[in-house]
């Protein structure tokens, strides 16, 4: 019998907040599911099937819910629906994408890129992955996807751009994702996320189009298959410390500052932001803020008498307030540029390196020239623990040990390479004497 629940029941079973289902009359229930919250729904049998409709959550006073007397109305509707013979779950289902597509038609997709940029820019760590954000959405997505309706791009189109024909250095065209797996997967990956950011805002309806898993992976192939990952050049670490004399003996900013990346094997971005409110020269420490780490976590590095060296060698260009930019840039207020200590290497004629390569170099050199355990190493170069279990065990950041294998890294670096004595032959005749 309808009616059965009032206003006065319905916000006494609200506060008690036991979880339980209570019944109004004609299917329509009352769900509770804690202090204060509760919601509606709808019970029906279509074709021989029990289903359930959710009709929101309830508000006695209508502020953030439906009331009983609008749930009441809900219901009657749905029931209406039911009597014409018609599924109320699939027609709200089709409205909202009715909905969701005359809405979707007025934002195109280039502008909910943008908007999407904007709103997650300020969370993402640098601005150079803005600038990739917007570049590679700029060259390969706009020119087919930036002007059509959010709500109208299916997967044809995404499959389109990635995989648009592209050309090769041998002048041959091949397919994004073929020739560029690593930049189309990443394109992949910010298409679906446009879209999903389209769909919250109820611009569009439906699975997404871009989506990976379960879709896009059944038609094209996977990234690894498609290429061999290119890891960055770096210098075989038997030849570390032949390179190191080269490099002090140039007198740059840049210099320095690669000198210095060796021997922390800290990151470049790290190396370019580092400031010098962040070490302490008497403690032979410094404190990389967790904003500007990879993992997001504050990672102290031990500085060894070389990286030392670099610093006090840099003290005439500190601020007269102390702090301001270890290695600073030719702008006032800017530190070196992200690509100096690369065009640093060209002018070594080693355009064959690259400064993250140097990271490499210490890792080979620690895990074949030394005994280090693994996990220090791994600590020296702040790499995450991959391993859950372990890394709710671990507590520290082992920086002694780490202080004891970056001062014997930055020995390594300034030993005199060993000399190379060519060896001549004795041939012994019978006349030699023993």
């Amino acid at each position: 019998m309808a009616g059965k629940l009032t206003v006065a029941t319905v916000k006494a079973l609200m506060a008690k907040g036991l979880p339980a289902r209570h019944a109004d009359g004609g299917n329509l229930y009352l769900h509770v599911t804690g202090k204060d919250a509760a919601k509606w729904s709808l019970r029906f049998m279509l074709h021989g099937k029990s289903r359930e409709m959710g009709l929101g959550a309830c508000d006695p006073e209508g502020k953030v819910g439906r009331t009983l007397a609008q749930a009441r109305d809900d219901a009657e509707a749905a029931r209406k629906v039911l009597r014409d013979g018609s599924d109320p779950v699939d027609q709200r289902k089709a409205e909202a994408r009715a909905k969701a597509e005359v809405g979707g038609r007025a934002q195109t997709f280039k502008a909910v890129a943008e908007m999407h940029i904007t709103a997650h820019g300020e969370g993402w760590r640098n601005a150079k992955h803005r600038a990739q954000w917007t570049s590679s959405l700029e060259t390969y997505a706009y020119p087919a996807l930036g002007k059509m309706p959010v709500a109208d791009i299916g997967t044809e189109h995404v499959l389109g751009v990635l995989q648009q024909l592209v050309e090769e250095d041998n002048g041959k065209r091949v397919p994004l994702w073929n020739a560029r797996p690593e930049t189309a997967s990443r394109l992949r990956g910010r298409i679906e996320a446009v879209l999903a950011y389209a769909a919250a805002r109820g611009w569009r309806a439906g699975d997404n189009p871009a989506r990976w898993k379960g879709h896009l992976s059944a038609m094209l192939p996977a990234r690894a298959k498609v290429a061999r990952v290119k890891h960055h050049a770096a210098l075989p670490w038997q030849e570390i410390s032949a390179f190191m004399p080269r490099l002090r003996a140039l007198h740059a900013t840049a210099a320095r500052a690669l000198e210095y990346t060796i021997l922390t094997a800290c990151r470049t971005g790290e190396v370019l932001g580092a400031r010098w409110s962040e070490v302490d020269l008497e403690a032979a420490v410094w404190t990389v803020p967790a904003e500007r780490m990879k993992a997001q976590r504050e990672h102290r590095v031990p500085l060894s008498t070389g990286a030392l060296a670099v610093l006090d060698g840099l003290l005439p260009l500190r601020p007269v307030d102390g702090d301001g930019y270890v290695f600073p840039g030719q702008k006032e207020g800017k530190p070196l540029s992200s690509m100096a200590m690369l065009m640093l290497l060209r002018r070594m004629d080693r355009s064959d390196l690259t400064t993250h390569g140097f990271r490499s170099t210490f890792r080979d050199w620690a895990e074949e020239a030394t005994s280090t355990p693994h996990a220090v190493s791994e600590g020296a170069l702040a790499h995450t623990i991959g391993n859950k279990v372990e890394a709710a065990y671990r507590r520290g950041d082992l920086f002694q040990k780490r202080a004891a294998l970056m001062q014997e890294w930055a020995d390594y670096c300034t030993r005199a390479p060993a000399e190379v004595v060519a060896m001549v032959p004795v041939v012994v005749t019978s006349n030699s004497r023993a």
